[in-house]
């Protein structure tokens, strides 16, 4: 039974806005006159969903969302639920209405034939590794045992993302902080300070002329920089939405010290993650792979990622191909080597994915870690600076005295 959108007036005249389900557009505009509200608008679901994606202003799918979404849906199917009816159930428990929305689309597809994976793949909202895996649980007939490794999948991936997030409020508002106070200085304090300067004759410090010349640009000039910086930042990121770009950074992030191997970190734990769990559910290899390639986040890697596939597709070794890539731990790649060697592939790039997230976490929070330390060293050189400036001509007054 499809579901429907809708918009209506109660009795006292409030707008009430929910989803329906019925046969047809005109029984939801009766259920609804029957409940003495009046229609405005009836719309259904799948359609309303396909209007969202190409709104600018679409509610996004959140990482949370699908964590917990798969998390109650696993429970549901693992005790012999009907699919259709965990489906509702989920939709009911969510309160944001796009999940609704889009649950409820994803029902309406089952109840016509599809597959669940199939429902999902025509909503467009669900990641490739998430689609791949769900179909893989119902051609095995495996389903609850499929969700529920994909459960601990998405809210691992949850909470490394949160920890990341919480860890980064504290470096991002010292951050701000320091670039206020500095601002506070050049504009204020500064100005006031070296007025008395202007008015002598002496020959000021190259020091002390650069932070004068420094701070009347920015009194003077900050709406200009403050344009000339919003114009900077947006060519930036039109930039990198373009193809050239794109590669361009990845590139770049790539051969930076830290920066590069944070990103090879990241991808390849999630490279590993995502071939394990796609493998444990009997996709084929070369499959895994290419979705593998697509959850890549670096292009460069990605398409390494990809010309692998090829050659294992040709006959290629899987270890020998990554190895040669250039972009994975030699770690992953030996603990893979051993797993083709044994036959128990999917069990070594279990053992490969936690070793690369349990790498990159405490990379992560290494870096953090010295992130708050050097934020402040760098506010208290620039503080250094602004004090030598100012009292290296005082001191040069009082040797001439």
């Amino acid at each position: 039974m499809p579901a429907y959108q809708f918009t209506a007036i109660d009795a006292s005249g409030k707008q009430q806005k929910g989803v329906l389900e019925g046969d047809s557009a005109r029984q939801i505009r009766q259920q609804l006159r029957d409940k003495t509200w009046t229609p405005i608008a009836v719309e259904p679901v799948e359609q309303k969903d396909k209007h969202q994606q190409r709104s600018w202003f679409q509610k996004k799918f959140s990482a949370y969302d699908l964590a917990l979404m798969t998390r109650q849906l696993s429970v549901l199917v693992a005790a012999s639920i009907p699919l259709e009816e965990a489906l509702r159930a989920v939709a009911k428990q969510n309160e944001k209405a796009h999940v609704q929305n889009l649950l409820l689309s994803v029902r309406s597809k089952v109840l016509e034939g599809h597959s669940l994976a199939q429902g999902m793949q025509q909503s467009g909202r669900f990641p490739d590794l998430y689609i791949a895996t769900i179909a893989a649980g119902e051609r095995s007939g495996h389903l609850d045992l499929i969700l529920d490794q994909l459960s601990d999948y998405t809210e691992n991936r949850f909470a490394m993302q949160k920890k990341i997030q919480g860890a980064m409020i504290y470096p991002i508002i010292l951050l701000l902080m320091s670039f206020a106070i500095v601002m506070g200085l050049m504009t204020y304090v500064v100005p006031d300070i070296v007025k008395t300067f202007d008015q002598s004759k002496q020959a000021l410090p190259w020091i002390t002329v650069v932070l004068m010349k420094a701070s009347d640009l920015i009194r003077h000039a900050w709406p200009f920089l403050l344009v000339i910086s919003v114009v900077a930042i947006i060519a930036f990121i039109r930039f990198l939405k373009t193809t050239a770009g794109h590669y361009a950074f990845d590139r770049l992030t790539l051969r930076l010290p830290l920066f590069g191997k944070l990103s090879r970190g990241i991808n390849s734990a999630r490279f590993a993650s995502t071939l394990s769990i796609l493998t444990q559910s009997g996709v084929p290899l070369v499959d895994a792979l290419k979705i593998g390639a697509a959850v890549s986040s670096n292009w460069v890697i990605r398409d390494a990622i990809n010309i692998a596939a090829e050659r294992v597709t040709e006959g290629g070794n899987l270890a020998t191909q990554l190895e040669r890539c250039g972009y994975f731990p030699p770690m992953m790649v030996q603990m893979i080597r051993s797993g083709e060697a044994s036959g128990e592939l999917d069990r070594m790039l279990k053992r490969a994915s936690d070793m690369q997230d349990r790498e990159v976490t405490t990379f992560i929070s290494t870096l953090l870690a010295l992130l708050e330390p050097l934020m402040l060293v760098f506010m208290a050189a620039i503080v250094l600076v602004i004090v030598i400036a100012v009292m290296l001509p005082i001191v040069n007054m009082n040797n001439m005295i």
